[in-house]
């Protein structure tokens, strides 16, 4: 019979099931993404445009495609409908819901979805985020801001995870430039 610990049981549950099939990236990021500034109070605005999403999807990809990172990139709008969506080539098809699950949960909460796994791996009250329904507790989403206003989300699974939150970075900035 098989016995985890509780600590390996919740690495099990924590982990992101596109980087267990993951390959090894050809390059690391060039530096560690910047703290970016506080999205959680921020009102949410009309849907995102279509062309701000190519612009974010396009940066998105070409970050991507510079690192060799196969990769899902989901965008979504402000109420939470898929509005792109690009899967690499050789990319696991279990990156494919963990994108839009990755960009679900920065639209709802307003914040990186990193944010909520820091929660959960510290424990204490942190935990009960595991109880909530829909939520996709791993880095490699954000939140797209407009003109000061969360139009949409993008997420981005298929490697590491702060590789995946490198490519979703590079797609929300260019979708907020004017």
């Amino acid at each position: 019979m098989l016995k985890f610990t509780p600590l390996a049981l919740c690495l099990l549950l924590l982990a992101d099931p596109a980087a267990a099939q993951a390959t090894a990236p050809t390059a690391a990021p060039a530096t560690a993404p910047a703290a970016t500034q506080s999205t959680a109070t921020l009102p949410y605005g009309t849907v995102i445009p279509y062309e701000a999403a190519k612009k974010a999807m396009a940066a998105a990809e070409a970050e991507a495609i510079k690192n060799k990172w196969p990769v899902v990139i989901a965008i979504i709008d402000s109420g939470g409908n898929m509005v792109m969506l690009h899967k690499f080539d050789d990319t696991q098809i279990s990156a494919i819901s963990s994108s839009e699950g990755k960009a679900r949960t920065a639209l709802a909460y307003k914040r990186a979805s990193k944010d909520l796994e820091d929660a959960i791996a510290a424990g204490g009250a942190g935990l009960r985020l595991v109880g909530l329904q829909g939520v996709t507790a791993l880095e490699g989403g954000l939140p797209i801001v407009i003109d000061g206003k969360i139009a949409g989300a993008i997420g981005v699974s298929g490697v590491l995870s702060a590789y995946n939150t490198q490519v979703a970075k590079a797609g929300a900035e260019a979708a907020s430039k004017p």
